[in-house]
């Protein structure tokens, strides 16, 4: 090894081509040629003394050591990322842009009607969201902070259960007028909307199956907005997350004689990044938004 010939610049080089596995993708992102970040990789790998990258038909691949070089760039790259924030701003005012990746449902019904309250409390921050059905790779900056139904697994990043929420059985008035009052015990007589079964990537939104064995499927997306305007527009009956507030939409909601149908919502941020200030603020904001709102139960793992 040769550590006096390491340099910050051919590190942050290789921390770009980790997280694309591709030296183009690499090079388009900082604004370089592909030779020159094959050339510095190359010098990188010479200066420690042992290869980064298992190199095959697919892509990049970190090897074991590679990884592991990964994980302290990382960590030294979000501490200077933290530092230039501090002396951008010169100030304690927190600022600059938080990518938030999540379910479609609960961006678009949930969280975009709570962005003018950030604002308020948080002018300078940015709330970006990003919407996926997976648990987005926070080490390779598809998002700052992931909310999903579902623990994550996996090392280097922090997880905390935020909070549970209750599904619920919906209907429109034109449905339920052609159709009658769907029960406990009828449930097998009625039309659903649900998910595209081979497309669902988690099995937490798999919530149907907990109301009912087999149900009629006759609307069919992989889009919980779409399941939910079908519904609206008297497809059939659709059991929606209680932060959707289907009501707005003209569903009625269905009262049935058996527990509720739960899931939980947990929130990861990768372990260094959780210390960044505007990371830090976003944390704060989300975590007291959802324990404080009556549609979701605060949850007791603190």
């Amino acid at each position: 090894m040769r550590p006096e010939n390491l340099s910050w610049d051919d590190l942050r080089i290789f921390m770009h081509v980790a997280r694309c596995q591709n030296l183009s993708k690499a090079g388009k992102q900082l604004k370089i040629d592909q030779s020159t970040v094959s050339r510095r990789i190359g010098q990188l790998e010479y200066s420690l003394g042992f290869s980064l990258f298992e190199r095959g038909s697919s892509g990049l691949q970190l090897n074991d050591q590679g990884s592991r070089l990964l994980a302290q760039v990382e960590f030294m790259g979000n501490g200077f990322a933290g530092l230039l924030e501090e002396l951008s701003t010169g100030t304690n005012e927190v600022s600059g842009r938080v990518r938030v990746g999540t379910m479609e449902g609960l961006a678009s019904l949930y969280l975009t009607h709570h962005i003018p309250k950030l604002q308020m409390l948080h002018p300078n921050v940015t709330l970006e969201l990003v919407t996926s059905t997976h648990l987005l790779q926070v080490t390779r900056r598809e998002a700052d902070i992931f909310l999903g139904f579902f623990e994550p697994k996996g090392h280097g990043f922090h997880t905390e259960l935020l909070a549970t929420f209750d599904l619920h059985l919906y209907a429109s008035e034109g449905y339920l007028s052609e159709r009658g009052n769907p029960n406990s015990q009828n449930l097998d007589a009625h039309h659903f909307v649900g998910y595209i079964e081979e497309l669902i990537q988690i099995d937490a939104v798999r919530w149907l199956d907990d109301l009912i064995i087999n149900p009629k499927i006759v609307f069919h997306s992989n889009s919980m907005l779409s399941q939910l305007f079908a519904a609206a527009a008297g497809v059939g009956l659709i059991l929606l997350p209680s932060f959707s507030q289907a009501e707005r939409f003209g569903l009625q909601k269905i009262q049935l004689d058996r527990p509720p149908i739960t899931r939980e919502l947990w929130l990861s941020v990768q372990q260094d990044l959780r210390y960044i200030a505007r990371i830090k603020t976003m944390t704060t904001y989300l975590t007291r938004l959802f324990q404080n709102d009556d549609l979701f139960r605060p949850s007791t793992q603190q």
